[in-house]
């Protein structure tokens, strides 16, 4: 069996599928380009499997070079991650059939938040197309697969496009060499390494909990923070309690009768998990890694100065 004759041959289908979408691009790119460039707040990239991975890659790819983005698991999202959504934000829905239902379940919120959806969808008649600000036709003729199964060209192509916007966004914003440097002392880690908590901490508009409040104000707060978490501070401004989303979940389940009689006293943690405004942040990733939580309370000396969250970093 000759690989490299496979090999070639994968890269000619690829490279064809790379042509059949540059074909398709619509005449309004321009327009797409103008919505995340004047858009109030972020770049926000959604999909599922592997139109999720490539994704994060299109996200990350985004953030390194000037435009605000993150990756947003449509999953996590339907279960208290559209906490992190903001009405300025920009969304990017990556979707081959465009069909997928953990995507097209969003698409109501994303309407009623009144935020700008583009559409990356191999099918123009498919549900994600069709309710969408801007479609762009991903579709292509064959994969390389050759049991037409495993997403490559299709991945490919995927790819392209968004690596396409994010140039043109480099290019609207004369992002330039020393801009990267900015972003990349001694590449990502390096930048981890250097950048403490408190240069990206968030420390205003912070969700304060109020002693006794009633449930359905617990949940005010914790929304209207967007942070997936709310603290009640004590006269010293210590923390006396964090309340978050997970705590809100499992007493729902729990104590489906009694929930909504719960105050801010009855429930949540009273010695949470907290870093010191001086540390790193590579370090603070580490503790949410090993933890398994989203965000950490930052304490100086015993009282609150802040919160620091994962897509902060």
């Amino acid at each position: 069996m000759d690989y490299k004759e496979i090999a070639n041959n994968v890269f000619d289908i690829e490279v064809s599928g790379l042509k059949e979408v540059q074909a398709k691009l619509p005449t309004y790119f321009n327009e797409i380009i103008e919505s995340i460039l004047n858009a109030s707040g972020r770049c926000v990239i959604t999909g599922m499997g592997k139109s999720g991975l490539v994704g994060k890659k299109i996200s990350a790819t985004m953030a390194s070079t000037g435009t605000r983005s993150f990756f947003m698991h449509p999953g996590e999202a339907y279960h208290g991650d559209l906490g992190m959504i903001h009405h300025g934000d920009v969304i990017i829905a990556i979707s081959y059939s465009g069909e997928t239902d953990e995507l097209i379940k969003l698409l109501p919120f994303f309407k009623n938040n009144k935020n700008t959806v583009i559409a990356m969808a191999g099918k123009k008649d498919s549900t994600l197309a069709k309710h969408c600000d801007y479609f762009l036709d991903i579709g292509i003729s064959k994969e390389a697969c050759p049991l037409e199964l495993a997403p490559t060209t299709s991945t490919t192509v995927t790819m392209a496009v968004g690596d396409a916007i994010a140039v043109a966004l480099m290019k609207a914003r004369n992002f330039q060499a020393e801009n990267f440097a900015k972003f990349h002392p001694g590449g990502s880690l390096g930048r981890k390494l250097l950048t403490k908590v408190a240069d990206i901490m968030k420390v205003e508009k912070l969700p304060i909990l109020k002693s006794d409040m009633a449930f359905d104000e617990i949940i005010a707060v914790i929304s209207e923070g967007r942070l997936g978490m709310a603290v009640e501070l004590d006269q010293e401004e210590r923390i006396k309690r964090v309340i978050t989303d997970g705590d809100i979940s499992r007493l729902l389940r729990n104590e489906k009768e009694k929930a909504l009689s719960f105050k801010t006293s009855d429930f949540g943690s009273t010695n949470p998990i907290t870093v010191e405004s001086s540390m790193k942040i590579a370090q603070a990733e580490e503790i949410m890694h090993e933890k398994k939580i989203s965000a950490l309370i930052v304490c100086d000396d015993k009282k609150f100065k802040g919160i620091l969250h994962r897509y902060d970093i």
